[in-house]
């Protein structure tokens, strides 16, 4: 793709960094199935470290650690307690039914937040009829929230309710670095109320594969059992993780731009005739909404002739991701190419 073109599709689109690039060339490899790999034990170990729980597994993606979890905490039949919006049941292609066996009540939250209340309302009770509920999982960010982060004194809450009804609780942290910086808020935290987190390498932190999932030392030795079956035992993958280790080093403060620069996206959206509404922004994804009667996809095309790349959610929305490879320079002209924008469909 030509260097002209700014990329806001998603925070997936990332090249790695000089840095990163030496990091991976010198790291320490070995097979990392027979546990001899020594990168990919220090970016789990280290991982683990960083949420304060006993041990981590690294995966090829956010999809297989989010997967796995649901597979260990859950039996075939019961239930899994979640937003409408979650990346788990929208983007996972149904992996719920065919890796678990489960099924989803699904709530609608606020931005994709659900609260405890909700889910103390939604399980299920002790009836034949109905699934057995089982874990509730939370997404911070939520993506389709528009990059919205929960307020930890709610999670809490909604730890109290999975203790009281014997509820397992996952989180789908895929951007959760994103809500630590803008919440400022420590990993540890989280650790302390979740029984397992999933986490990307691959999203705000810029690498180019990667995930991991973390919880207690019985948990992730059968995540590592389900991890095999499901295909993603890997080799000399310390090239990866060395990669990681780079960006945990690095990269965790530098989404403060990431945030400004979508919080400048967002000003410029709102003051333009063909926005009808920009969910409220609060980490590095920006979600618009068009006036009535015109379509996202036609808008798209006529960003993507100016050199920037969008993409349609729905049939009247557009997202776009900010990430460590927009510069400034790349927001000013988004901007100005934005505000030169006459022609959408419909009009």
């Amino acid at each position: 793709m030509q260097d002209s073109i700014i990329d806001f599709r998603s925070d997936t689109v990332t090249k790695p960094t000089p840095g990163m690039h030496a990091a991976m060339q010198q790291a320490a490899v070995g097979d990392d199935v027979f546990g001899e790999d020594p990168s990919i034990n220090a970016l789990e170990r280290k991982t683990a470290e960083l949420f304060g729980m006993q041990a981590a597994i690294f995966c090829p993606s956010g999809t297989m650690t989010n997967q796995i979890a649901i597979k260990c905490h859950t039996q075939p039949g019961d239930e899994i307690i979640c937003d409408e919006n979650s990346h788990i049941y929208q983007y996972e292609g149904g992996g719920i039914a065919f890796n678990a066996l489960c099924s989803v009540k699904l709530l609608a939250g606020n931005y994709g937040r659900i609260t405890a209340s909700q889910i103390e309302s939604s399980v299920q009770p002790d009836d034949v009829h109905r699934p057995i509920s089982r874990l509730v999982s939370l997404e911070n960010t939520s993506n389709r929230g528009g990059g919205s982060c929960y307020d930890f004194e709610e999670i809490k809450q909604i730890r109290n309710v999975c203790n009281k009804n014997q509820l397992a609780l996952h989180l789908d942290g895929a951007r959760l670095w994103n809500a630590l910086i803008a919440k400022n808020e420590s990993a540890l935290q989280y650790g302390q109320v979740f029984d397992s987190i999933s986490v990307c390498l691959s999203k705000s932190l810029g690498c180019p594969v990667g995930s991991l999932l973390v919880g207690s030392s019985s948990f992730i030795k059968k995540a590592r059992r389900v991890r095999k079956v499901f295909g993603g035992g890997m080799r000399q993958a310390g090239f990866l993780a060395a990669a990681g280790i780079y960006a945990l080093d690095n990269h965790l403060e530098r989404l403060k731009i990431d945030h400004v620069h979508a919080a400048t996206l967002a000003s410029t959206l709102l003051s333009l005739p063909f926005v009808k509404k920009v969910l409220p922004v609060e980490t590095n994804i920006v979600i618009f909404e068009l006036q009535d009667g015109l379509s996202a996809p036609t808008l798209v095309g006529a960003m993507k002739e100016r050199g920037i790349l969008a993409y349609a959610i729905a049939p009247n929305r557009v997202r776009l991701v900010t990430h460590l490879d927009i510069t400034s320079t790349m927001i000013d002209k988004t901007v100005t190419a934005l505000k030169s924008l006459k022609y959408v469909a419909g009009h």
